[in-house]
């Protein structure tokens, strides 16, 4: 049995993503950890001698309150999809969002982290507002950014990018497990510049060994990488873009201005990030 984390502070854009939650533990047979973090506000005791305490609690009682209620309406969602038998948990924890999703992933073994991102007038927004690119460089488990605009539908084509580097098959394996549980098809691009250095024999390689999966290796020559990569969600109507995050170059190539701006208003699709080993 699988584990999906899903950090809440039920806005409507967690709301939104809980449902992509729900549909996405229902293919890969997992279950749900909706986990709601608040960090308690620092106050100077010498100002607040007498009623310093009070304040924790009160703090601390209205957030339970506000899990108490929140938490049956997010049940309610799964029941009106017919979604009620996935076994759903709950965590409440004080403290830093990412010290208390990593310790929640150690203790409950989580094997994919779902959450809403908000604020996304561009891609620069959406990787550095609301913890996303630090959730993302601190956890070591595939995340899937659910974008707020974006409603869920069937996945029928996930896109993978590759650089056909051998530690590359690993994350495309998990893809195409994921793709299988869903009934879709994994769409593999390779985006060839004119510095590349990817052999035909690599290339042919892969396609051997990957023969008989539901996966299509795409090679197109390029020097415009992003605008290819654009291009390719379109055409390819893929549904959902899994990448690789490179380290630091990941986030520079996404976070460029005219690649963020365009690819939120022409592509509105989930991204999965998976991370190198």
């Amino acid at each position: 049995m699988k584990k999906i984390l899903f950090p809440t502070d039920f806005s409507e854009t967690s709301q939104n993503a809980f449902v992509h939650a729900l549909e996405f533990a229902n293919f890969i047979n997992a279950e749900l950890l909706l986990l709601h973090s608040f960090e308690l506000p620092v106050f100077d005791s010498q100002f607040f001698p007498e009623n310093y305490a009070t304040i924790y609690d009160s703090i601390e009682l209205a957030q339970f309150e506000m899990f108490k209620d929140e938490v049956p309406k997010l049940r309610s969602i799964a029941q009106e999809r017919k979604l009620e038998n996935i076994r759903i948990q709950h965590r409440l924890m004080d403290g830093d969002l990412i010290f208390n999703l990593k310790r929640a992933i150690d203790e409950e073994k989580a094997d994919f982290i779902v959450m809403g991102t908000s604020g996304l007038s561009d891609w620069s927004t959406f990787f550095l507002g609301s913890n996303t690119e630090a959730i993302i460089s601190s956890v070591h488990i595939p995340v899937l950014c659910i974008p707020s605009e974006v409603p869920y539908k069937k996945v029928k084509n996930i896109g993978f990018t590759t650089r056909y580097r051998e530690k590359d098959k690993a994350e495309l394996k998990k893809t195409i497990a994921i793709a299988k549980k869903m009934n879709a098809q994994v769409k593999c691009l390779y985006v060839k510049s004119q510095n590349s250095d990817v052999s035909e024999a690599t290339i042919k390689e892969w396609e051997t060994e990957f023969m008989g999966e539901p996966v299509v290796f795409s090679v197109l020559p390029s020097d415009d990488i992003k605008e290819t990569v654009l291009d390719f969600i379109l055409f390819k109507e893929i549904d959902v873009l899994a990448v690789i995050a490179y380290k630091r170059t990941f986030f520079e190539a996404i976070l460029n201005p005219s690649f963020s701006k365009k690819i939120v208003k022409e592509v509105q699709i989930p991204v999965l990030i998976m991370h190198e080993h």
